[in-house]
């Protein structure tokens, strides 16, 4: 703290908040990590060792590459580092391979590649309202933004300690939101395409690029009610966002199209084999629906109203990504849930196009996308919730609404990643980190709308409180039941289905929130 207080003086508070949290993600270095570690250094064995043609067939460990060729030819850059440090993590036969010299090159390459998070989160903080602004430097709008950005909970355990590498694509994205903020439309759309080709979850959120980038760019005026001018299509600057577009996709995609591996590429990315849920459960409506499903089955059996030798042998909860069949309530198939999130995203993008808000509403229409599609999508990985945490994180300094949104949504959220670190020397740190990260959010956005409603009911706060017996049940007394052997799923289960139902109801406020808004009313924009 007299650091923080003798940096702000010096103006210099936010070096001090990322040099600060660099030296915390030094400190996980020695943690735990997951089978994603041995994912990456799989991929820069495969793109270090081997040509082009033959990144997308590569099979010799199950960890496949199935990200975008942009992410494969970082993962290529990385080796021409890497192999100073243990050239052994290059040779792709060596399996689970994690030397003391390789856990320091890709936990310091993960470190080190923030510095484009740190930048992105800096350029946000420019388009904040400091309207607000308290006396206090700790009660000013940016720096509680920065805090919420730089010390996120669930970037840090997914990236420091789980491991993978968030930490810059958020940035990118986050730059790309906050130059659309600064209506550098252009740079906004070059960002997010580029991004695309990094890592094709981001496609959760294309349709609000897509639709703000036609409104508010290629139709350069309004009428006095906030509908669009149609006179005032400017064919020029479609053309422009047209061809970033398409200049991007053939730099990433043209090599392999000359190779004639578009269809091989492709099936890596979109692999509809693999189940509905993620080992780990995402907590969405689909948690929701397998816990029903469980429980159905569970009750059935006991009533013998089910025959035990009917039950599909493959299990939801038995850790393995596989295709499978639920029990009593009807099995979901990719197209029906690309229906539901289709369904799910439409009103956010009509009164993106109907309800113009500015780049506000813009920002609203991503988190929504993003809510829904980590809602209804097929096989979601639970750590697809900081897709619309973080981008949330700038609302939440706006306005008292959005920061209790933001506050359920976010505490819920980063709840349901526990499960990821399951060993025994994490505990305290993911216990700790949270409750630190929650602490500070919900007392400082209470002192920021201190003259404003109370940020929960009390029906809000009883859930989050909830929070507290269900970890003390999950960790600390299912393991000494006689259930542990009988329903091993059972944790993973309330966890689940309990943040589901938070992230739930943030996701239909916010969508109140978004219906009910009125537009902005401007007859002229850029």
């Amino acid at each position: 703290m007299a650091a923080l207080g003798l940096a702000a003086s010096g103006g210099n508070w936010f070096s001090a908040l990322a040099l600060g949290v660099t030296l915390l993600k030094c400190l996980l270095i020695p943690t735990y990590h997951s089978t994603d570690f041995e994912v990456h250094r799989n991929w820069l064995a495969i793109t270090h060792s081997l040509p082009v043609s033959q990144w997308y067939y590569e099979e010799t460990s199950e960890w496949t590459l199935d990200y975008p060729p942009f992410f494969a030819w970082f993962e290529y850059a990385l080796s021409h580092v890497a192999k100073y440090f243990d050239q052994e993590m290059l040779n792709i036969h060596n399996l689970n391979y994690a030397s003391s010299k390789t856990l320091l090159f890709q936990r310091f390459s993960v470190i080190f590649t923030d510095i484009l998070f740190v930048y992105a989160v800096h350029e946000c903080c420019k388009c904040i309202d400091g309207k607000k602004a308290g006396k206090e430097l700790t009660e000013k709008p940016k720096f509680i933004l920065s805090v919420l950005l730089l010390w996120n909970f669930g970037l840090l355990i997914v990236d420091h300690i789980h491991f993978q590498y968030n930490g810059f694509l958020m940035g990118l994205m986050l730059l790309s939101i906050a130059r659309l903020f600064q209506k550098r439309h252009m740079e906004g759309a070059l960002l997010f395409a580029v991004l695309l080709h990094f890592k094709h979850i981001y496609l959760y959120v294309a349709p609000a690029y897509g639709i703000y980038l036609l409104r508010s760019y290629c139709f350069t005026a309004n009428k006095p009610d906030g509908s669009v001018r149609w006179n005032s299509f400017n064919f020029v600057r479609l053309i422009s966002l047209g061809l970033i577009v398409f200049l991007v996709s053939a730099l990433s995609l043209g090599p392999f199209l000359a190779l004639n591996q578009l269809p091989q590429v492709f099936s890596r990315l979109f692999p509809f084999k693999r189940g509905l849920c993620h080992a780990y459960w995402a907590p969405n409506f689909w948690a929701l629906y397998n816990a029903l499903d469980k429980v159905l089955s569970v009750i059935g059996l006991k009533l013998k109203l089910l025959d035990p030798n009917k039950i599909p042998k493959a299990s939801m909860t038995s850790g393995l990504v596989q295709q499978f069949q639920h029990t009593v309530l009807p099995s979901v198939t990719p197209l029906a849930t690309l229906i539901c999130t289709l369904i799910a995203i439409l009103p956010s993008i009509f009164c993106l196009w109907f309800k113009p808000q500015g780049p506000k509403g813009f920002l609203r229409c991503l988190i929504l996308c993003a809510l829904s599609s980590f809602m209804f999508g097929w096989h979601v990985h639970e750590k697809a919730i900081l897709l619309a945490v973080l981008p949330m994180s700038l609302l939440s300094v706006g306005k008292a609404g959005d920061a209790s949104i933001f506050l359920i949504l976010t505490t819920t959220g980063h709840y349901s990643l526990f499960p990821l670190l399951f060993t025994a020397p994490e505990l305290p740190i993911k216990i700790l980190l949270m409750l630190l990260f929650t602490i500070y959010s919900i007392s400082s956005l209470k002192t920021l709308f201190r003259k404003e409603k109370p940020l929960f009911n009390w029906m809000e706060t009883f859930y989050l409180l909830g929070l507290g017996p269900l970890e003390v049940f999950c960790e600390f007394v299912f393991p000494f039941t006689s259930w542990k052997l009988k329903y091993s799923f059972l944790p993973l289960l309330l966890t689940s289905a309990y943040c589901a139902v938070g992230i739930t109801y943030a996701w239909f406020r916010l969508y109140v929130s978004v219906l009910t808004d009125p537009p902005v009313s401007k007859t002229k924009k850029q």
